[in-house]
């Protein structure tokens, strides 16, 4: 099945709560061409940073061009990760689609993330205990250039908000991976080039490597929250306690026993819900999926109806959508 492409007549009737079977989000495609171009962009910085630092001997500018380096190999995990979800979104190996490879794609970024802190951390430390001169004259340059092409990059891959966010609070994740890495680098950039314009202005040689701890904490931080949001993705933790909570209202609306509720993320705006309820006179299992229409973000409902009296077995089964 191609990447939204409308149910037939008949399957609609069963999956009432969902349009496709990808769950990939509502702004794949937009998200996926954003990050392919951003990656061609840094890849086009990191040759003239390498080129230029060859031609001219600078290892400013190459080192600068190995740290955008890191950049190209975090969003090509991102783009990768959108061309693969795109590619095998009808595969029935994956038993509720590739909404998740995304999640598995920011996860991997958030380590990426946290690995570069710990790098500047322990770099930083070893400035303070023995100070090098840095050529701060020289240096500003290649943090204006850094912090320009950030920008940029940043400004391309902002979220959009549109219906997977307003589904989904947390949105599309690895668009938020490769987003929070460029946005992270160029608050590094911002706290060096203040930095360094300290060092070069007042003398303060020791304003780069307390710089580089400060930026240590920031990128940390970034790495830890991506990590709890993208890791709770793709350990199933409940996403949502108000939806859980409007899920449950309206199944047991006229007395029914939940026997048990299950809500998880399938991808960007898309959640899927397994709901077991017991009444004295059970409905049939549609009339539950129902009760549940026009709830937004819900895109897959699993219904078992149990009668609560035992022996009792009307309508008792379960139904998919």
């Amino acid at each position: 099945m191609a990447l939204n492409e409308p149910l037939a007549p008949s399957e609609a009737a069963l999956d009432a709560f969902r349009q496709n079977r990808t769950y990939l989000g509502a702004d794949h495609v937009r998200n996926e061409r954003r990050t392919w171009l951003v990656t061609v962009i840094c890849m086009g910085t990191l040759v003239a940073l390498l080129a230029g630092g060859a031609a001219t001997g600078s290892i400013a500018l190459t080192a600068s061009g190995l740290h955008m380096g890191a950049h190209v190999a975090s969003l090509l995990v991102a783009s990768a990760a959108y061309a693969l979800a795109r590619r095998h979104a009808a595969n029935p190996a994956f038993s509720f689609g590739t909404g998740k490879v995304g999640y598995l794609a920011g996860f991997t970024n958030a380590l990426v993330l946290a690995a570069t802190a710990v790098m500047i951390a322990v770099e930083s430390g070893q400035r303070l205990l023995s100070p090098e001169h840095v050529h701060f004259g020289d240096a500003l340059p290649i943090a204006a250039g850094g912090l320009a092409v950030n920008v940029v990059c940043i400004l391309l891959l902002r979220p959009t908000g549109a219906t997977a966010a307003r589904n989904d609070a947390e949105g599309d994740l690895n668009l938020s991976a490769a987003h929070l890495h460029l946005t992270a680098d160029a608050a590094v950039s911002v706290i060096a080039f203040l930095a360094l314009l300290a060092g070069r202005q007042l003398g303060w040689e020791m304003a780069d490597p307390l710089a580089g701890l400060l930026a240590a904490v920031l990128v940390g931080h970034f790495a830890f929250t991506l990590l709890r949001r993208t890791g709770s993705a793709l350990l199933d933790i409940n996403p949502s306690r108000d939806l859980t909570a409007e899920v449950r209202r309206r199944l047991s609306s006229e007395g029914e026993d939940l026997v048990d509720l299950h809500l998880w993320r399938l991808g960007p705006g898309h959640h899927a819900v397994i709901a077991v309820i017991a009444a004295d006179h059970p409905a049939p299992p549609q009339a539950y999926h129902e009760r549940l229409a026009g709830l937004g973000g819900l895109s897959h409902v699993t219904v078992e109806v149990r009668a609560r009296a035992e022996g009792a077995h009307d309508h008792a089964g379960h139904s998919h959508a």
